[in-house]
C-alpha cells in the first residue's frame, strides 16, 4: 500500500512539475494562481514522506544504504534544476528541465537496482 502510494506521488509530481514548465512557456500568469502555487508543495511532501516510510518499512538502514544516500543527493540536484527550469528563459530553461528530468530517471534506476554507481 505504502509502495503504491508513492509511486502515485511519484507520477503526479512528475506530470505536476512538466505541466508546470509548459505552463510556464505558454501563459506564465496561471503559474500565480494559489492552488498552483501550493499543490506542488503538497505533493511532493506526501511523495517525500513516503519515501522516508519506506526507508523504514523495508528496514533498509540495516543493510548498505549508500544507493538511498545517491538517491537523496539527486533529488536535491533535481530541485535545483526544477527551481532554474521554472525560472529561466530560453535555451537555458530547457537544459534545467532536461537535467532534471534525467535526475528523475537516475533517482528510479537507482529505486530498482539499489546501486547508486549503476553505470560503472
Amino acid at each position: 500500500m505504502l509502495k503504491t502510494l508513492h509511486l502515485s506521488f511519484i507520477l503526479i509530481s512528475l506530470g505536476s512539475f512538466i505541466g508546470r514548465v509548459i505552463i510556464s512557456e505558454i501563459k506564465p500568469v496561471l503559474l500565480e494562481i494559489k492552488v498552483v502555487k501550493i499543490a506542488p508543495h503538497i505533493i511532493n511532501l506526501i511523495l517525500i514522506i513516503s519515501g522516508i516510510a519506506l526507508i523504514f518499512q523495508g528496514n533498509w538502514f540495516a543493510s548498505d544504504y549508500g544507493w538511498i544516500i545517491a538517491k537523496i543527493v539527486a533529488l536535491f540536484i533535481y530541485i535545483g534544476l526544477g527551481i532554474m527550469a521554472l525560472t529561466l528563459k530560453d535555451h537555458n530553461k530547457w537544459l534545467a528541465f532536461a537535467g532534471a528530468i534525467l535526475c528523475i530517471i537516475y533517482i528510479g534506476v537507482v529505486a530498482v537496482t539499489k546501486n547508486g554507481l549503476f553505470f560503472l
